[in-house]
């Protein structure tokens, strides 16, 4: 039997295959999992996803599983725990964009119904199929995450960059950027 073929971004790190394997590029709508996506790539800035895919267990106990509810309330002692807790990423900015970020989650989901109806609007609700060759096709930004970026920003979330923004549509399946010899393309 042979290996499977895969992008050329993954690592031999058996949780990075899980992770391209099972979930990177799958379409993604569920709310709360498109929330916790908004604040884990937030922690990826200027990081690898891999360090973050590390702590991601950390990350769901030090933040309530992502309950947006819960995390709209957190004062300033949850703030200093979670500025000692080892096991995720300890950035105060990070954090407090966290809590920010539910809230403007929260409007969202109350102006739209949902999240995801929110966030898909900006790939017309479908997912944009790329095909990269090789390592170098890879983009890092697109007009889509540009205006998501900027509508984002618009409603006060933060770590939204248009990179940000790409690599979270490219996690939820908003953008499918399997390589065109990639067993897992046509997820």
């Amino acid at each position: 039997m042979s290996e499977k073929q895969r992008c050329p971004w993954v690592s031999s790190d058996p949780l990075y295959i899980e992770y391209h394997d099972y979930e990177w590029g799958i379409p993604q709508h569920d709310d709360q999992k498109l929330f916790e996506a908004v604040i884990l790539d937030g922690f990826q800035a200027g990081l690898s996803w891999l360090t973050i895919l590390r702590k991601r267990e950390n990350f769901r106990k030090a933040f309530d599983n992502f309950d947006a509810k819960k995390i709209i309330n957190y004062d300033e002692t949850k703030v200093a725990e979670l500025m000692q807790d080892a096991g995720i990423i300890r950035n105060k900015s990070k954090i407090l964009a966290a809590i920010g970020n539910a809230k403007a989650y929260l409007e969202v989901q109350k102006e739209f119904g949902s999240f995801d109806k929110y966030i898909w609007q900006f790939t017309g609700h479908k997912t944009i199929k790329n095909k990269p060759k090789s390592i170098k096709d890879y983009k890092a930004l697109s007009p889509e995450s540009d205006a998501m970026s900027k509508d984002m920003k618009k409603r006060g979330f933060k770590f939204c960059g248009t990179t940000i923004c790409y690599a979270f549509m490219q996690a939820t399946g908003m953008v499918n950027d399997h390589s065109e010899n990639c067993w897992a393309k046509n997820n």
